[in-house]
């Protein structure tokens, strides 16, 4: 995700990376050209002059500008909400390591090192689940090799680790540490993380209905076609400077729309899950008093 200070109006005029511009670049090229050979041979094809003007297309551009911005709209509020998750993920992983280092008897540091490892490998099982990559080495780092084990070969990783999760807890009141009053907030807090897996699931598996998009994708470029043979000939040469930069105003808002549908992705403009996690990671673990560098798989020689 591309986070930027506020820039100089002149200088955003001008930016490059994180905008849409460099995919876009060959559409408004074949926009050009097509608008060249329009005014060329004056709005005909095969000596047939295109009778278009731009009343039909003012009235059918302000109805497409509003599908856009629906379909904008939706776009995101799926970015958003997948925001509003990570951020619940922050503030719940908080909230069980405090639980884990202050409800019940002092634990012995190395269990609840455990507790907050199996949270860290939680977390980074829960982003690359979202984007299809290999977890192994992440949690490698964070995980003992029986553990590491058990959801070695499973398909939904984030699961699992919950059941490990919630066998610490039972192993906790088991050995009188925690009481069941306790033990029930820890569960509480252990269905929130189950609720923000199955959120961030729901965000992945249930696109934008391909049929409305397919729909919106030709309308714009249908318009964008048509829209030189209206322009010919009352703007001349002028004709191709004006399509493109039409052309650009509304095939960026349909690609920004496809970029940010799907928030958990690696694009410039998706959510920024490699920081989110070295953000929980910093966090959870300066709660039970140790600085992360580099990797958590330091942390138990140096609570020991």
């Amino acid at each position: 995700m591309i986070i930027r200070k506020r820039e100089h109006w002149f200088r955003m005029l001008f930016v490059w990376h994180g905008s849409v511009l460099p995919g876009l670049v060959p559409r408004l090229l074949l926009m050009l050209f097509l608008s060249i050979a329009v005014v060329y041979f004056h709005g005909t094809i095969l000596s047939f002059k295109v009778p278009l003007n731009t009343a039909p297309l003012t009235l059918f551009g302000f109805v497409l500008a509003l599908f856009l911005g629906f379909r904008n709209s939706a776009s995101y509020d799926r970015f958003w909400e997948g925001r509003k998750l990570w951020g619940a993920l922050l503030n719940v992983t908080r909230a069980l390591t405090r639980q884990a280092v202050t409800l019940g008897t002092p634990a012995d540091k190395n269990s609840v090192l455990e507790f907050v490892q199996l949270l860290s490998a939680f977390t980074y099982a829960l982003k690359h689940q979202l984007r299809h990559t290999d977890s192994y080495t992440d949690l490698e780092k964070r995980l003992d090799k029986a553990q590491l084990e058990k959801i070695a070969n499973t398909h939904y990783k984030p699961t699992i680790i919950l059941n490990l999760l919630g066998e610490w807890v039972q192993k906790a009141k088991n050995t009188n540490r925690i009481d069941s009053i306790q033990q029930s907030r820890f569960d509480e807090n252990l269905d929130k993380l189950a609720d923000i897996v199955g959120g961030c699931e729901r965000i992945q598996s249930t696109p934008i209905p391909y049929s409305y998009r397919v729909l919106l994708h030709r309308t714009v470029y249908l318009y964008c076609f048509l829209l030189p043979f209206a322009l010919v000939d009352s703007l001349g040469w002028f004709t191709p400077f004006i399509v493109v930069f039409i052309t650009y105003t509304f095939i960026a808002f349909e690609a920004i729309a496809d970029e940010i549908e799907e928030p958990f992705g690696m694009e410039a403009n998706d959510l920024a899950l490699n920081t989110m996690c070295q953000m929980i990671d910093t966090t959870i673990f300066e709660q039970i008093g140790v600085t992360i560098e580099t990797s958590p798989e330091t942390a138990k020689n140096i609570i020991d």
